[in-house]
């Protein structure tokens, strides 16, 4: 492609309001535009990387079996409404009616879309195992989109679903996309590390997510400095370290206001509220509690965390759930302040003083605590979301009656398993990735174009007589080639390159009268004279050593 027939609208200065590098050099470089806030367009450049992107994901996906097919982005909110996920949701789902009342959903998801499709279909054993996948633009309403494409409003995404007679059929299901993940990130040239995760809305039991590692990812990666062992933060199990035995307790006091006392460990107290209780979570104030955990404890699939509550530690409510943390479970002093009688209690025995119906792993690993596999301690990594494989058992299919025969004739609902990749993230996740100060460094298998061929002088008849011969060449050679044809100042030229960050420039300057030219790696920038009979083998080493 000739450059100067291209859509590039590159920036020399840097986006004020980006905040991350992939959003910063996404925008320079010409390959996103911005049209309200969380919502982008793909120029040229960056659809030809999404493109590049999906052709993997396809060909991997394929080759587990699964077909693509295309769902609406419109969904009936009645669908939504089998589930229940009509109000679960929340208010990241955007909703819209028609002009007869009728409500729908922007598909932010599509569990229940494709249950419906399919359960008057799969109605029989003998149909069983089937998958299939979609790639699709999806919404959600976030309340702050951020970091460009990382969070946006409107995004693209790989998602597949396959549906199955048995939990081993499922786990066989799982596992095979969960390695055709680690394909895809790999030949997208991520570093990654899958790691165990919560369900969320999606619901279910059992699910990995695919973090790609850099400092601007809002995840939590907690790892173990001496295995494999890696987990979002938010799910990372917490050992119990503590197995001596409980130490003397002593009488309980009372004092006014917020006391301290040397010898008492400090307690806090958090209260919950599920579809049908009330809960209050004991945890040392030092820690901090895991909401996710507290959910996942009381099998429920709505929480919300109550402000301004303070506990009675001694009189509890009768109808209060009353949980604490492993932490707490060999102590016999603590201090506890209670806000709503300005008073504080010292010696405090958890067991003897706060009805505590159920211990349980309730607050967030920190670093420097023991791996929860028993190897080594917790370290922390950043991680960008890019995708996740979840196990949802029968949850939809019970909500929506999808139901199939078994070999017996008995009704029995499908079970199912959902796999989800950002696509637009992972386009922003190798950029965070493959950048340095002045623009992209791409990797081969995703970058727009596998050569820059640059002429420096244009209106110089050599350079250009030899440039355009060149590149008849390398596109005849199969080479993917951009060729900077405009008749720009050099300076803007090599600025331009930098920025698209193509893996090899060849620069058609100066000597092109006596058939040599230059060629460079984008991330070397070392430039390295050649003859044009030698410049097929130069470059065919040149991408070598890219790998």
């Amino acid at each position: 492609m000739k450059q100067s027939q291209m859509f590039i609208p590159t920036m020399k200065e840097k986006p004020a309001d980006a905040e991350s590098a992939s959003h910063r050099l996404l925008l320079r470089g010409g390959f996103i535009r911005q049209n309200a806030a969380g919502i982008y367009s793909y120029l040229p450049l960056g659809y030809k990387i999404i493109k590049k992107i999906e052709t993997i994901i396809r060909e991997e996906m394929d080759g587990t079996g699964s077909q693509e097919l295309l769902m609406p982005a419109m969904q009936p909110a009645e669908l939504w409404h089998e589930t229940g996920r009509w109000d679960v949701y929340g208010p990241e789902l955007m909703r819209l009616k028609d002009r007869h009342g009728r409500y729908f959903a922007l598909g932010a998801t599509g569990e229940e879309l494709i249950t419906s499709l399919v359960r008057d279909f799969l109605n029989s054993y003998k149909k069983l195992p089937m998958s299939v996948y979609q790639i699709q633009t999806k919404f959600r309403d976030e309340k702050r989109p951020r970091f460009g494409l990382l969070r946006g409003r409107e995004f693209i995404m790989k998602d597949a679903y396959t549906f199955h007679d048995s939990a081993e059929s499922l786990d066989k299901a799982y596992w095979d996309m969960y390695h055709a993940y680690c394909r895809i990130f790999e030949r997208c040239g991520l570093k990654y590390r899958a790691v165990l995760a919560d369900s969320g809305a999606i619901g279910g039991k059992d699910t990995h997510e695919f973090q790609a590692l850099a400092d601007i990812g809002e995840d939590t990666i907690a790892y173990s400095d001496s295995s494999d062992y890696a987990a979002n933060l938010e799910m990372a199990a917490v050992l119990e370290t503590d197995g001596s035995e409980k130490g003397d307790s002593l009488p309980l006091e009372k004092v006014s206001g917020n006391q301290e006392i040397s010898g008492d460990i400090k307690i806090a107290a958090h209260w919950f509220k599920t579809r049908t209780d009330t809960v209050v979570v004991f945890i040392k104030a030092e820690d901090e509690i895991n909401d996710v955990k507290v959910k996942n404890v009381l099998n429920t699939d709505l929480i919300e965390p109550l402000e301004d509550v303070n506990p009675d530690p001694i009189n509890p409510e009768k109808d209060v759930l009353i949980f604490a943390d492993n932490a707490l479970k060999h102590l016999s002093r603590t201090a506890f302040y209670n806000k709503t009688e300005d008073a504080t209690y010292f010696h405090l025995d958890p067991d003897r003083d706060l009805s505590i119906q159920q211990y349980d792993d309730l607050r967030f690993i920190k670093e420097g605590d023991l791996s929860p596999d028993g190897q080594g301690i917790i370290k922390f990594a950043r991680g960008i979301e890019i995708g996740q494989v979840f196990k949802l058992g029968t949850k939809y299919s019970e909500a929506m009656n999808a139901t199939y025969l078994d070999a017996d004739g008995k009704a029995k609902p499908l079970i199912m398993g959902c796999y989800g990749i950002g696509v637009s993230r992972t386009l922003s996740a190798v950029c965070e990735q493959y950048h340095d100060d002045n623009g992209m460094i791409w990797p081969k298998s995703l970058a727009p174009f596998t050569i820059h061929l640059i002429t420096v002088n244009p209106k110089n008849e050599e350079q250009f007589k030899l440039s355009d011969q060149l590149y008849q060449q390398l596109l005849n050679q199969g080479y993917d080639v951009l060729w900077d044809d405009r008749r720009e100042r050099p300076g803007v030229k090599f600025a331009d390159s930098e920025l698209i960050g193509c893996p090899v420039q060849v620069i058609v300057g100066k000597k092109a009268a006596e058939n040599i030219i230059e060629l460079a790696a984008r991330r070397e920038k070392e430039r390295v004279e050649t003859s044009i009979s030698e410049m097929a083998s130069a470059i065919s080493d040149l991408l070598e050593t890219l790998d």
